[in-house]
């Protein structure tokens, strides 16, 4: 009997170890694609120019072509079936030219244009992060295995979950639009999250405390990961949009940022992610209030945690409603999502380290 739970031991403890070893594998192979979106942003300024000069013999093909027609017309009568292709086969080439952008934010308009170059430092990037986020997945299943419980229990468990949305969100829009323009700034943050949690609030698997174990856990737990996997887009959309905010009124070449998509569909897609994650932050609130309602006898304590929660709550709930009634947008509103971002960093690696209240759970 002795032998068989020293055997059961010893499987958990392996799973474990194996989980710690997939969470460093996802961080070196994020490593390696961030890097390879960097250089695919790095190769955007030459690719810029090579689609200009492209676009310039092709304008003056078409000019060509114009006034090959307008001479066939003064020559013959039959010339004027002839100007009449080559204005269509003008126009067309001009249409298509025009086509060949990026409608990112679905609003039927073009954002960014296409690039016609095969992008293999893009197209690596991407393959690794999927395989980055496939390993850290599997980091996390075998964490739950080795302790027979959602791995929702400390801030080393909760990193991983977080990044771990991080990173599907991102794939999961990729799948419907083009974004590798993102991936580097996607990449570089669930790359830093993942040395932290490794680092910093690595975590022995053990057994929940007994005021977490509830089902109450798979539930608000979950919910707050999806949504500070959402709110880091967001912040990461943001502040892309203030650098190329600024690009744009120096009248600056701006490198790299000119693959990006222009200030205005930026400001647009931030609002469109925060407009999904404002609501399951708020489905988090109200959750953990009524698992303290079950827990302690109250629906709100004012720990230190529930305060912070709250002031999220607040900050956001803000940048939405002046967006929708004062109208506000561009710099304002994007100071409201620094700030708030700034809120959820000072709950998760503050708050949980260094106040002492019913949410002491970081488990360092």
């Amino acid at each position: 009997m002795m032998s068989a739970f020293a055997f059961i031991d010893e499987a958990h403890s392996t799973l474990a170890q194996n989980s710690t070893r997939a969470v460093y594998a996802a961080a070196l192979v994020l490593t390696l694609a961030m890097l390879s979106f960097c250089v695919d942003l790095a190769q955007a300024p030459g690719r810029q120019a090579r689609a200009g000069r492209r676009g310039a013999a092709d304008d003056a093909a078409v000019e060509s072509g114009a006034e090959s027609a307008a001479e066939a017309d003064e020559a013959t009568s039959a010339g004027v079936a002839a100007t009449s292709t080559a204005s269509v086969g003008g126009a067309t080439a001009v249409l298509e030219r025009t086509r060949e952008r990026r409608d990112l934010d679905g609003d039927g308009t073009p954002d960014v244009p296409a690039d016609g170059h095969k992008r293999q430092w893009a197209g690596t990037g991407m393959a690794l992060t999927w395989l980055g986020a496939a390993f850290l997945i599997a980091g996390i299943v075998m964490r739950s295995l080795a302790v027979h419980r959602p791995p929702l229990g400390n801030m080393y468990e909760f990193d991983l979950a977080g990044t771990a949305f991080l990173l599907v969100c991102f794939l999961l829009w990729s799948l419907r639009k083009d974004v590798r323009w993102l991936g580097a700034f996607v990449t570089l943050p669930a790359t830093l999250f993942l040395i932290l949690a490794a680092k910093v609030y690595y975590t022995e698997a053990s057994k929940l405390m007994p005021s977490l174990q509830s089902y109450w856990l798979s539930i608000h737990v979950t919910v707050a990961t999806l949504s500070v996997g959402l709110f880091t887009i967001g912040f990461v959309i943001t502040a892309l949009y203030l650098a190329q905010k600024t690009r744009e009124e120096r009248g600056k070449s701006g490198g790299f940022l000119r693959s990006l998509p222009d200030s205005e569909t930026l400001d647009r897609l931030a609002y469109g992610v925060h407009i999904i994650a404002f609501p399951l932050w708020m489905f988090t609130v109200l959750c953990g209030a009524i698992w303290a309602q079950e827990a302690w006898g109250h629906y709100w304590n004012w720990d230190p945690k529930e305060v912070w929660s709250l002031v999220i709550f607040i900050v956001y709930a803000a940048y939405l409603h002046s967006r929708v009634t004062v109208g506000w947008s561009g710099r304002k509103a994007a100071a409201v999502v620094l700030v708030g971002f700034a809120c959820i960093l000072i709950n998760y690696g503050v708050v949980n380290v260094f106040f002492v209240g019913q949410h002491s759970y970081s488990g360092l």
